[in-house]
């Protein structure tokens, strides 16, 4: 046999050898795959559980029709209710709103990976110095507060990660949002003076969304 034949030979063979090759790893990421997607399905996991467990009002000014000033600070739980999943929060920012309408900056939450059936707490500060808002809404936080109550609503919003044994997910996007009814001035608000603030007991669940 003459030696191009044989490097034609041998070049045959590496490229078989390479096709070999090439099927194996595919068929081995495949069932890789079908693996984790059969493991997805049987753990079919539950979104966490957000409750809203007290505001402590340090502000909560009109300072003109249409400014407002806040400054509040909530405690926040999140409980991992999966067995056998973890939950990665990769990024959290929380925002107060009065009737549809932002009253505070953006507070972060750093982020933080949850165990399983781990719980997580939360007391971040959100303000807002001078904000804007629609004149009614400013006349109506004012005649709230004189009413007695004042309801404002908490919103995080951020992205989470599922973990199972070593496999992570994609990023979801969560949305938690917390109603938080405010007694103020109410003649049987249940307020505790802590310092310039009143804190007040809410233990309000939040509805989840990803």
């Amino acid at each position: 046999m003459s030696e191009k034949a044989c490097d034609s030979h041998a070049d045959d063979d590496h490229r078989r050898l390479l096709r070999r090759g090439g099927a194996a790893t595919l068929i081995l990421i495949i069932i890789i795959l079908f693996i984790i997607l059969i493991t997805w399905s049987i753990l079919q996991p539950t979104k966490p559980r957000f409750t809203l467990q007290d505001a402590t009002i340090f502000t909560l000014n009109v300072t003109a029709p249409n400014v407002i000033s806040v400054i509040i600070q909530i405690t926040v739980t999140a409980r991992n209710p999966n067995s056998r999943i973890g939950i990665y929060y990769d990024k959290l920012d929380v925002v107060a709103t009065y009737r549809n309408q932002q009253i505070t900056y953006y507070t972060e939450i750093p982020p933080v990976y949850q165990g399983n059936r781990d719980f997580n707490v939360w007391s971040p500060f959100i303000y807002g110095n001078e904000v804007p808002v629609a004149p009614y809404n400013g006349i109506a936080l004012t005649q709230d507060k004189e009413a007695g109550a004042v309801v404002l609503a908490i919103n995080i919003n951020g992205r989470v990660r599922w973990r199972v044994g070593d496999f992570i997910s994609g990023r979801y996007h969560l949305h938690v949002l917390c109603s938080a009814y405010i007694p103020l001035g109410n003649s049987k608000n249940t307020g505790i003076v802590v310092g310039s603030g009143v804190k007040y007991q809410l233990s309000q669940a939040c509805n989840v969304n990803i």
